[in-house]
């Protein structure tokens, strides 16, 4: 069973936000209950259905939100602001997505950044932090911290401090959660909903888990990112593993290269980072080339079945262009 894993749309980490919306569950003889066609059986099956955003509980006005989980609602975004200058957006959410919108909001509009937290990126850490807040303020982006929405009204949003601010869209970018189809795999979740695989990224011992539905171990410290930095080799080792069991022949371990992050500033840049403390590597201008690096480089190959399953057959991936640890960054080959 197959889908579309992440959307790039948050670092994969819970935000505040989602902490407050994302706890329930519902029976899980409920959840079992057949949805949709039925496929047939099968003899193994590779999980890889994705995530999706964290909707709202109870907001009133929440049909008025905007959000860029989906293609489709990015394109919704983009046609109510088009062709418009010095509107008024409120962003929801002050983490990998919020705050990637907000600062490319910032180019034609007025934008305010709202999220419970104290800081701005708070699951990013302090790392980045100093580059992030820099490329706030060089775009204008208004902080509205401690703070959330608690109604999205017609020109407006209503703060829960009380506050009215002029908004011609509330763009919500609060958390992803995986694909309730994980709740047929595993009655045990973690808190982004996905499930416990082994080294394998085997979850039954005929179902195989990828993308945003695995909590696979990264190190012995960390799971995965909700990212495509570890979506695409995840899917690549659950689809080999899935034939090779079949096949009687040995499985592959997940080995996923060294965790980076790659944060979009709009028009101040983008901010590069190494390991999972964050450490800055790049910013500006040059962060803005790596990322743009970056999205060319993992793009799979298209049309060329060689050149398909050799990208297929490379996990662990150290692009030469990415800074090294002393702070230099190679040109890429």
């Amino acid at each position: 069973m197959t889908g579309g894993t992440t959307g790039g749309s948050s670092d994969g980490e819970e935000t505040t936000e989602q902490r407050d919306t994302a706890r329930e569950k519902l029976p899980r003889d409920e959840l079992k209950r057949p949805v949709g066609r039925t496929l047939g059986c099968y003899d193994r099956l590779v999980l890889a259905a994705g995530s999706a955003l964290v909707p709202p509980r109870d907001l009133p006005g929440a049909d008025r939100l905007f959000d860029i989980d989906t293609l489709d609602g990015a394109a919704r975004l983009a046609a109510h602001l088009r062709d418009r200058t010095d509107y008024r957006a409120v962003v929801v959410g002050a983490g990998f997505v919020g705050l990637e919108a907000a600062t490319e909001l910032a180019a034609r509009g007025r934008v305010s950044l709202v999220d419970r937290s104290p800081v701005v990126g708070d699951q990013l850490g302090p790392g980045p932090r100093a580059e992030i807040e820099a490329a706030l303020d060089a775009l204008g982006v208004e902080r509205r911290l401690g703070t959330t929405v608690n109604e999205v009204g017609d020109g407006h949003a209503v703060l829960s401090d009380g506050t009215k601010v002029e908004a011609d869209a509330v763009v919500w970018s609060v958390g992803i959660r995986a694909s309730e189809l994980t709740r047929q795999i595993a009655d045990e979740l973690d808190h982004l909903g996905r499930v416990p695989v082994d080294r394998h990224l085997r979850a039954l011992p005929e179902v195989f888990a990828a993308g945003d539905t695995a909590a696979a171990a990264f190190d012995a410290d960390h799971t995965v990112m909700q990212a495509c930095q570890h979506a695409t080799p995840l899917g690549k080792v659950a689809g080999y593993n899935a034939t090779a069991d079949l096949l009687g022949a040995p499985l592959r371990d997940f080995t996923p290269g060294p965790y980076v992050t790659c944060l979009a500033l709009g028009g101040a840049g983008a901010v590069f980072t190494r390991g999972w403390d964050r450490k800055v590597m790049a910013s500006g201008a040059e962060g803005a080339e790596i990322k743009k690096r970056i999205n060319h480089a993992i793009h799979p190959p298209v049309d060329d079945a060689r050149q398909i399953l050799a990208a297929a057959d490379r996990v662990h991936i150290e692009f030469p262009f990415f800074p090294r640890s002393d702070g230099q960054a190679v040109a890429a080959e």
